[in-house]
């Protein structure tokens, strides 16, 4: 069944998640700071309007795709954000990775509603476009099972993590063990150099044997090691500053995964 959803966020993600939500039925309300993204949506029939305000007044999902935290409190807070305006039986839906604490902190703000979700995603914008996207949802299972049907217009899988923050928690997890994952491909590479193999015949041989990895996968289809430390390692470095910052507050030591991302050749600390 088609609602109004609201959207805040058409970035690289953001943008691809409004065209499969207005493919798949929904109004779509959005808004977009940029003339040409705005002009895109248009065009692909979404509803663009010029405050944050409008969306959060107009939708009964609204979703949030933000970069940072700062972005994330920016949008929801205040007089004209969403957590002020939406109504009280919304469902607010952040795809921002993130601090548990700081998705902890905004649900306090109104907790009388709308539900505030911590919804973080594994994929890309390719993954989006196709409708294969991965989202963790943490929160009331009411307010995850009323937003589920939405978020299937670019997400394959929608995976209930449970309380608030859970979800952020295992794309933290997750995020670590990618980082990692990626720092001994590299590292393996360096090997095969110094046995004589050229590093795109590696990652070749890599995709149909035992070694293989989303990783290694993840390297190879973006055209090679240089080409994924300048396309992925501003993100990973993100992330892995959210990891490392989590942990540390609760003591937590990641072992084995911090010297992988610490010490191997990208440079994502």
């Amino acid at each position: 069944m088609s609602q109004v959803v609201g959207f805040v966020g058409a970035g690289q993600m953001g943008e691809p998640m409004v065209v499969r939500l207005v493919a798949a039925g929904h109004r779509t309300v959005v808004y977009a700071r940029r003339e040409a993204v705005r002009e895109r949506l248009r065009a692909a029939g979404a509803e663009v309007v010029d405050s944050v305000r409008e969306v959060s007044e107009a939708a009964g999902v609204i979703i949030v795709c933000l970069f940072s935290d700062e972005q994330l409190t920016e949008v929801l807070t205040g007089p004209d954000g969403v957590l002020a305006n939406a109504r009280a039986d919304a469902v607010v839906v952040s795809h921002t990775t993130g601090a548990v604490a700081t998705i902890t902190e905004l649900a306090a703000v109104r907790p009388d509603g709308p539900v505030l979700l911590d919804g973080p995603v594994s994929g890309s914008a390719e993954d989006i476009a196709a409708g294969r996207l991965t989202v963790l949802l943490g929160g009331p299972a009411a307010a995850v099972e009323a937003v589920r049907p939405v978020l299937a217009a670019y997400a394959s899988s929608v995976l209930a993590t449970g309380a608030s923050g859970s979800a952020l928690g295992v794309k933290l997890v997750n995020n670590a063990l990618f980082a990692a994952n990626a720092q001994l491909v590299a590292v393996a590479a360096e090997v095969g150099r110094k046995l004589g193999i050229d590093e795109n015949q590696l990652l070749e041989a890599l995709s149909v044997a035992s070694g293989n990895s989303y990783a290694a996968d993840s390297i190879r289809r973006t055209g090679g090691f240089a080409k994924f430390e300048k396309r992925a390692a501003p993100f990973l470095r993100k992330d892995v500053a959210a990891c490392l910052s989590a942990t540390a507050d609760l003591g937590i030591d990641l072992a084995g995964l911090g010297t992988a991302i610490t010490d191997g050749p990208f440079d994502l600390t």
